[in-house]
């Protein structure tokens, strides 16, 4: 709309949910918003159900409406569940959950409210609906709280639920209405309609006056105005009762979508997120119907002229007599209550932090710099003058810009994670702050490498700092931070994540409501992206490197995706209007907020049985902070596992410490690794791994091309190997950074600088613009009086092309050219290196952040080269499943050999044999072996036979089971304690296992019996290996010496398939007889190879001789295609076997 719309009667939607009501409303609040203002309305509610998830969507978007010119007022609330008594409730929940046979966990997740639902009688589904509104400040604090404590385990059971005790408690600024037909007086009608309206009328009495009692002229009855007949009987008496009462009725429109031609998109949202289910209105065998009046209500934001035509159209189809002055009352009463009796707020944003992180006595900053001062001295600081001069030029700017309790909040979260677990050393632009590092919540020294604070902070800059803090195991920390400060008031709860329903989903879900084949529907999901990806890369500039192309971009670019949405428009409209609504909430990875009392300052929810944030913070969301709370990214880092695992290893073998505690690992980190001890400049270290590319573990290396670029630049420094992480990414791929770098770092002499400043700051990279700070830097000493902070703005002036901030780029450009002119370069060349800089911009990484990540890839590397065997078995002990295999290959080609479990030798983790040339895989990693198990096994070992371990006297043999002497037989853990009264392993597994015996003369009765049996096939021992271990043996088939002998054949595994050579080896794992659409039969061949690479090659045109041997290794020239994967036209002449 470009007019708005004029209502003659005044009215405000005081009912109105939005798509954070899943799979019920539909749009963004903000969609609603904008729609209410066009459609004539100067203010809106937004009342979700159960939640008020959408409120920071709502208070951002009324800030820019008001940016806009545009006179709004938001009003904030939320439809509740609601049932009369808790205690009532949950004494029959105990008794229901008393007398099920099966006890279940309690459910927790995503409301997803189902008014078609057909209730059981089961009194745990009982809940009514409740409109809330906040008049104020103290009302929205209220409701938070209200909303917190319904998610409470007591009063949760599918859904979250509030009673008249609560409300009596929390009442103050509340407005309250009945809501729709599932509210607290439409449950008297369906209760009583069967008996008589007198019934009906008696118990709406009784429930108003204990509404009324509470909440006084703050109570009102609602009404609405739809084509259900049973509404307008219910209506009917909802009036009489409220006016025998003494209480105001409104109307309201009960808005789910923000446009009214998005009704039939929310039909089918319902659809998808109630698995399929038909509303009880609709024809079982129907599709969405054909017109919104089948629906029987049309939920749009109304104005009041299209309310009272609502009214009129649908109380005249049912005959049925209201006094119409009345009814326009009821729509101009919301018009009064929204701006006569909710004020005009938005939500307090003081910024919230814990009290207890600021000692008695003492200011935040004061406490800080006491610390900051204990930190200096820590380190022997406390005399270096420029040291002292910088943290007195930091605690100056993070004092003037109030920072200092976020800080003391930091040390206080890093102090505690340093009492049980290793931490990262630093990540991202807070690795530039002096300030950080003597708090130890970073562990480079910013001023040995010239980091800059300014890229972490400035005097002008906006909003708080971030500080992203990785950590062993984040989950155990977040635990131990909620439990600890749990106790002296302080609420440590992680925040929410929003997961929105994308492209391929909806068009599968819509596509099979529609019927239409999967085959198709597979086929432009399997190619869109394919498609559309190399040439959204183009349009973007970008040559080299990953990218995911937007919803805009594939639908833009996909041949494929557009000739299907030309042939079914009808689910080209509904992805148009359901792509980004919401599907699920989860959790971020790592953000926590930590405040005081937070459910008194925001409504929490519960998700998985974990209290949340009902808001996100992320890099597209920013909901979080503009309301005063800040977020603390505690980030899991597998590499500090495995850091943290190789020094068990060498404490056990080298020390003989056979349980190392954490304090021994910290000490042993504090004295070998940590950044202030390691020798980063050792030549040995440098040479061995990162020249020779021996990759097993080391952090950043795990990618192909990164590997063989960081080969081909040898980094002698731990800013040459920044600088080779800094490249490797798309940008610089894009522009051919990495050549060049290589070119130049072999070449340095022929490099060419305009000015002696530019050499002295990008002399380190070799004359390549590569680092963020560089282009701060390098504005700050060629301009005119440009500091750094201006120097970092300009990068961001740079980058933001179209921001509105053209001026400050101009008069920076302007400094910058003067500046230039002062050092004697011509303004030919100061706008060549302007322009250096303004290409660059976009590519630019964070010094700060790959000096302190180059620093973990090194302590990898010291730990691989001084000692392989044990970071071999950490490798091995946190490399995922999926990647097991290979790493298991990549541990062969180290030289070192690989047995399976072992009952007597094998533990939690990977274990070195006293050859300390040999890894043992561990139990834990055995499927269907339990701790309980293994903790049994671990009590009471060694054993010296079969007798011993299945007659102990110590084991407790309901947790060591039939089921785990199952998989310990299957999986070869038992092997040593098999002798030669056994045939073969299939005989050992029956006797021992299958047949469990309950004591020796069984046992001897069972080796008899099952003598026959002998052995397992060896493809029956190599698929209960791999089924059960995760892993599949592919030393066993391909040793290491044919791999070699292959590659300088040229070659290689399937997983690094070249399409000039197109030769490749490979062992199928399973082969599927499948049909093209004209009835010709091919195959898809599941394979894997040396790099645990799974991979499908489909074979056309198959013959009736044609054979694949399963886990054998084969040789074949495959074709390659984005659509097709792998493929042959024929095995015959493709294919060769090898073993």
């Amino acid at each position: 709309m470009t007019n708005r719309i004029e209502s003659k009667i005044p009215f405000v939607g005081l009912h109105a949910h939005s798509g954070l009501s899943p799979f019920d409303g539909l749009g963004m609040p903000g969609e609603h918003m904008d729609f209410a203002y066009e459609n004539g309305m100067n203010a809106h509610a937004l009342t979700d159900h159960g939640h008020m998830n959408g409120l920071s969507f709502q208070v951002e978007h009324l800030k820019k409406m008001r940016e806009g010119g545009k006179e709004f007022k938001a009003i904030y609330g939320c439809e509740s569940y609601f049932i009369k008594s808790h205690r009532k409730w949950r004494k029959m929940y105990e008794e229901h959950k008393a007398n099920s046979k099966r006890k279940k966990k309690e459910e927790y997740g995503m409301v997803i409210e189902d008014e078609d639902r057909k209730l059981k009688r089961n009194p745990l589904n009982d809940r009514r609906h409740l409109v809330m509104i906040a008049q104020n400040q103290t009302g929205l604090n209220n409701l938070f709280k209200l909303v917190s404590d319904s998610y409470q385990p007591e009063n949760f059971y599918r859904y979250p639920r509030m009673d008249f005790e609560m409300l009596d408690k929390y009442n103050e600024g509340l407005i309250i209405s009945t809501a729709c037909l599932s509210g607290p007086l439409f449950g008297d009608f369906w209760k009583h309609r069967n008996e008589s309206p007198d019934h009906v009328l008696a118990a709406m009495r009784d429930t108003i006056a204990q509404f009324k009692e509470i909440f006084g002229d703050r109570f009102y009855g609602e009404v609405q105005w739809n084509d259900i007949k049973e509404q307008h009987e219910g209506n009917n008496l909802i009036i009489q009762a409220c006016m025998e009462m003494g209480v105001e009725v409104i109307s309201t429109a009960d808005s789910h979508y923000p446009r009214p031609e998005l009704w039939k998109d929310r039909e089918m949202y319902k659809r998808i997120g109630w698995g399929g289910k038909v509303p009880e209105w609709a024809d079982p065998d129907s599709l969405l119907p054909a017109s919104v009046e089948e629906v029987g209500y049309e939920l749009y934001p109304k104005n009041g002229d299209q309310m009272m035509e609502s009214y009129k159209n649908y109380s005249a189809k049912y005959n049925i007599e209201y006094d119409d002055a009345f009814i326009r009352d009821t729509i101009e009463r919301t018009h009064h209550i929204a701006f006569d009796r909710v004020e005009d707020f938005l939500p307090g944003s003081e910024v919230r932090l814990p009290e207890f992180v600021v000692p008695e006595g003492k200011t935040a900053i004061q406490a800080l710099t006491t610390d900051a001062l204990a930190g200096m001295k820590n380190k022997n600081l406390d005399k270096d003058e420029y040291y002292i001069d910088r943290l007195k030029y930091e605690l100056g700017i993070i004092k003037e810009r109030g920072f200092a309790q976020y800080f003391l909040t930091m040390k206080a979260i890093s102090d505690k994670a340093q009492e049980e677990m290793l931490v990262g050393l630093g990540r991202g632009s807070a690795a530039g702050s002096l300030l950080s590092y003597v708090l130890d919540i970073t562990q480079v020294d910013p001023i040995k490498y010239e980091l800059q604070f300014e890229r972490f902070l400035t005097k002008g800059g906006k909003g708080y700092p971030d500080i992203d803090f990785d950590v062993e195991e984040p989950m155990a920390l977040k635990e131990q931070l909620a439990e600890e400060w749990g106790k002296i008031g302080v609420n440590v709860v992680p925040i929410s994540n929003f997961n929105t329903l994308q492209l391929r989903s909806l068009i599968k879900d819509i596509g099979k409501f529609y019927n239409i084949p999967f085959t198709e529907v597979n086929k432009v999901t399997g190619v869109m992206m394919g498609e559309a990806t190399p040439l959204a890369k183009k349009a973007r500039g970008q040559t080299a490197g990953v990218y995911t192309p937007t919803f805009d971009e594939v639908k833009e670019y996909s041949e494929t995706l557009q000739a299907f949405f030309k042939k079914y428009p009808e689910v080209a409209t509904h992805v148009d209007n359901l792509f980004g609504n919401m599907r699920s909430i989860s959790r971020h990875a790592g953000g926590i907020v930590v405040a005081e009392n937070l459910d008194k300052h925001m409504p929490l929810i519960n998700s998985g049985g974990v209290i949340q944030t009902p808001w996100s913070e992320g890099q597209n969301v920013r909901h979080l902070e503009p309301l005063g709370f800040i977020k603390f990214d505690l980030l899991g880092l597998s590499t500090l596992r495995m850091i943290s695992g190789a020094i068990r290893h060498i404490l056990k073998r080298h020390q003989g410490i056979e349980e190392p505690t954490f304090e021994q690992v910290r000490d042993y980190y504090n004295t070998h690794l940590h950044p202030d001890t390691i020798d980063f400049d050792n030549q040995e270290v440098w040479k061995e791994v990162f020249h020779k590319g021996k990759w097993a573990g080391i952090f950043q290396m795990t990618n192909g091309g990164a590997q063989r670029f960081c080969q081909e630049a040898q980094p002698e420094s731990l800013l040459d190997f920044a600088a080779v992480t800094a490249i490797f990414r798309p940008g610089p791929l894009s522009a051919k950074a990495h050549s060049l770098y290589v070119t130049n770092k072999t070449n340095p002499g022929q490099v060419h600088y305009d000015h002696p400043i530019i050499k002295e700051v990008l002399g380190e990279t070799y004359g390549l613009l590569v680092f963020q700070e560089q282009l701060a830097m390098l504005a700050h000493k060629l301009g005119k009086d440009i500091s750094l902070d201006e120097g970092n703005l300009l990068r961001k002036v740079l980058t933001k092309k179209g921001t509105g901030k053209d001026k400050v780029k101009d008069n920076l450009y302007k400094k910058f050219v003067a500046g230039c002119a002062e050092h004697g370069l011509s303004k030919e060349i100061a706008d060549k290196q302007w322009a250096n800089m303004e290409f660059f911009s976009g590519y630019g990484f964070n010094l700060s952040h790959a000096v302190s990540y180059g620093a973990v890839s090194f302590q990898c590397a010291w730990l691989s080269h001084y000692y392989p065997v044990e970071w071999m078995a950490a490798f091995l002990d946190k490399e995922p499943e999926d990647k097991k295999a290979g790493a298991i290959n990549t541990a062969k080609s180290f030289g070192f050999e690989i047995t399976p479990p072992s009952i007597n030798k094998s533990g939690r983790v990977w274990e070195i044999a006293e050859d300390g040339k040999t890894l043992i895989q561990p139990l834990a990693g055995i499927k269907g072996l339990g701790d309980s198990a293994i903790d049994q096994i671990v009590a009471n070992r060694p054993f010296n036979s079969i007798e011993e371990f299945i007659f102990n006297e110590g084991i407790t043999y309901s947790k060591l089971n039939k089921k785990a002497l199952d998989v310990l037989v299957r999986s070869k853990a038992l092997d040593e304690l098999m002798d030669d009264r056994f045939t073969g392993l299939k005989h050992y597994w029956s006797a021992v296992a299958v047949d469990r015996p309950r004591k020796e003369k069984n046992l001897i009765e069972n080796i008899d019996l099952y003598a026959p049996e002998g052995d397992f096939s060896e493809e029956e021992k190599l698929e209960h290996f791999a089924s059960l271990t995760g892993i599949f043996p592919i030393h066993e088939i391909m040793p290491q010496e044919i791999q070699d002998n292959l590659m300088t054949r040229g070659c290689p595994p399937i997983s690094e398939y070249d399409p000039d050579l197109q030769l490749v080896w490979f062992i199928p794992r399973e082969v599927k007889i499948k049909k093209t659409k004209n009835g010709k039969e091919y195959w898809v061949i599941s394979t894997t190879d040396s790099n645990a690479f799974d991979a499908n090659i489909r074979c056309w045109g198959v013959r009736d001789d044609d054979k694949i041997s399963l886990n054998k290794v084969y040789v074949a020239n495959l074709e390659y295609n984005e659509k097709w994967g792998f493929s042959t036209r024929s095995i015959r002449r493709s294919f060769r076997r090898l073993t």
